[in-house]
């Protein structure tokens, strides 16, 4: 059975395995605070229909409390641990969604598929107030084949053996700003971890979406390179790995190892 992925843009992409529809950290807006989505038309009405829902961490750009407003009543929510705790506006949807709270190595179960969290290198706060902590997680999504979506995350110490063994691999490439702090991965990074994790394939995300407003002639690279950038970078560092470099809303269907 194929595994499809689609990717909006920014971190939110749909991965259909069995079934099931995951839909990561969506975000379906075309402003977002200071952030105004320059490329990449607004995903369909149809792309907030999902069985499950993934949020990997607390920033307003993973976990956007007007895009889950969007999803359906009832829909699963998978959150990181402390997040209802920290935000007023998702307690409220609680009331609505279904919402899970989650830690690394805690499981669930939606029709065919488990989804599995697994730990993350990034300050999983929501920024820029609040003391609530929360961690930031990725999520292996475990079906016909494994899904690997890593959410925002830099390379830390024993990735691969904390993320297991994967097909696909959904790895964030660059970011909505000028400058990548710690606990991200470029272009250079995300290659690299290629090398560890191993997948059958990788499709890069969480770039060339998003942008600062006024900011266009600021290190404009980093917007429009990064993808790119990846499929050279993987294609000398872990070669046996096949890189697909979707646009905006475009998906490809990838076979499940037999």
């Amino acid at each position: 059975m194929p595994v499809e992925v689609t990717w909006w843009g920014h971190a939110t992409t749909t991965v259909r395995d069995s079934g099931v529809t995951v839909l990561t950290d969506p975000l379906l807006v075309r402003r977002m605070a200071h952030l105004r989505r320059r490329r990449g038309a607004l995903p369909p009405a149809s792309a907030a229909a999902a069985d499950v829902v993934l949020v990997s961490h607390l920033h307003a750009d993973h976990l956007h409390v007007g895009s889950l407003a969007r999803l359906a009543p009832r829909t699963r929510v998978a959150v990181p641990r402390g997040a209802l705790r920290a935000l007023p506006r998702l307690r409220r949807l609680a009331a609505v969604l279904r919402i899970e709270e989650m830690s690394v190595g805690d499981r669930l179960e939606v029709g065919g598929v488990t989804v599995r969290a697994v730990p993350a290198a990034h300050d999983g706060r929501r920024m820029p107030y609040g003391p609530h902590r929360a961690p930031a997680l990725g999520y292996v999504v475990e079906g016909a084949a494994r899904t690997y979506f890593a959410g925002d995350t830099g390379l830390f110490d024993g990735m691969a053996e904390a993320v297991g063994p994967v097909d696909v691999a959904l790895l964030p490439v660059g970011g909505w700003g000028p400058w990548l702090g710690e606990g991200h991965l470029n272009a250079e990074r995300a290659a690299q971890a290629l090398v560890g994790l191993a997948p059958r394939c990788a499709v890069p995300v969480h770039y060339g979406t998003y942008w600062p407003i006024g900011m266009d002639a600021v290190r404009p690279h980093e917007f429009h390179s990064p993808g790119d950038e990846f499929v050279r970078k993987a294609g000398a560092m872990a070669p046996q790995v096949a890189v697909h470099r979707l646009g905006h809303g475009e998906s490809v269907r990838l076979e499940a190892a037999g």
